[in-house]
C-alpha cells in the first residue's frame, strides 16, 4: 500500500505506519509514552524545506533570495501540502478516529505528509526525501515553472519597461468563454504604441495579462534590437534591458 504513495519500497516500515497516525489513534507504550505522527511532522518539516530550497537554489541560479523564499512558500504553504497528500492517495492510509471530521479539519492530509518525509528521511536518508520530492511531488503534481513565473510580476516589469522607453502599452480584452466545466477563458492582446505584440489566456483576465506580459518579456530579452524591428521608421530611445526581478518596480500592474 505505501508503494502506491512512494513510488519505492520502504525498509523499515514502523516509520511510515507511524507518519499516517493521527494524534486522535496515538499508541500509548509501557513507559506511557503517546506515539503519533506529530514528531515525524516536526521532523518533516524541516526535511520538507530544506529539499524545496535545495531545488528551488539549483533550478533558478539567476533569482534573488525574495523570489526563492516567496516561490518556496506557495509549494510548502499546507493548502498545497493538504491538497498533494489527495493527489498522491495519502489520505487513504491515514489512521483517525472517526469523530474526528477530517472534511473540516483537512490539515491532517499535510501535515501526515510532512510525516512521511520525516519517515523517508529515517528510513532512506536525505537523497531519497529528494528523490521522492522531485520524481513523486512534482514531476506529476506541481508545474514548478508554473509556481515560479506566478511569482514574478512580468505586467509590472513590461510596464516599467515601457515607461523608461517613453513607450504606450495596452491590453486589450478579446474574448471570454465559458468551457464545458463551466471554468472561464480568458483571452487578452498586448499591444505597444498600437502595435499587437502578442496574446495570451489565462484563467482569469489578470492571468491573461501576465502571461502576454510574460511573451512579450521573453521577446524583448531574447532580441537586442527588438525596439528598432518593432518601429524601424520611427526615432526610439535605445532599449532597456528586462531583467527577471523578483523586486520588481511598484508600477500599479493591477
Amino acid at each position: 500500500m505505501f508503494y502506491k504513495v512512494l513510488g519505492f519500497y520502504p525498509d523499515k516500515i514502523e516509520y511510515y505506519q507511524l507518519a499516517v497516525r493521527h494524534k486522535s489513534v496515538s499508541i500509548l507504550t509501557e513507559d506511557g509514552i503517546s506515539l503519533s505522527n506529530e514528531r515525524l511532522e516536526f521532523l518533516g518539516d524541516a526535511v520538507l524545506n530544506s529539499v524545496v530550497t535545495d531545488i528551488l537554489y539549483r533550478r533558478y541560479e539567476d533569482q534573488r533570495e525574495g523570489f526563492l523564499t516567496n516561490t518556496r512558500s506557495k509549494i510548502v504553504k499546507r493548502d498545497s501540502l493538504n491538497q498533494l497528500a489527495l493527489e498522491i492517495g495519502l489520505d487513504k492510509l491515514i489512521i483517525v478516529t472517526r469523530y474526528v471530521n477530517t472534511h473540516t479539519n483537512n490539515n491532517i492530509y499535510g501535515n501526515a505528509l510532512e510525516a512521511i518525509m520525516g519517515a523517508i528521511y529515517l528510513d532512506q536518508g536525505y537523497k531519497q526525501c529528494k528523490k521522492f520530492v522531485e520524481q513523486r511531488l512534482f514531476s506529476t503534481f506541481v508545474n514548478l515553472d508554473k509556481v515560479a513565473a506566478n511569482e514574478v510580476n512580468f505586467k509590472s516589469i513590461l510596464i516599467e519597461w515601457c515607461q523608461k522607453n517613453h513607450l504606450m502599452s495596452e491590453f486589450v480584452l478579446l474574448n471570454e468563454t465559458m468551457s464545458g466545466s463551466n471554468k472561464h477563458l480568458f483571452q487578452s492582446r498586448l499591444t505597444i504604441q498600437g502595435k499587437t505584440i502578442c496574446e495570451a489566456s489565462g484563467a482569469s483576465k489578470k492571468e491573461s495579462q501576465q502571461n502576454a506580459s510574460c511573451i512579450a518579456c521573453q521577446q524583448i530579452r531574447s532580441n537586442p534590437n527588438f525596439l528598432e524591428k518593432l518601429f524601424p521608421t520611427d526615432n526610439l530611445p535605445s532599449e532597456q534591458v528586462i531583467k527577471e526581478d523578483d523586486n520588481a518596480s511598484p508600477v500599479d500592474a493591477n
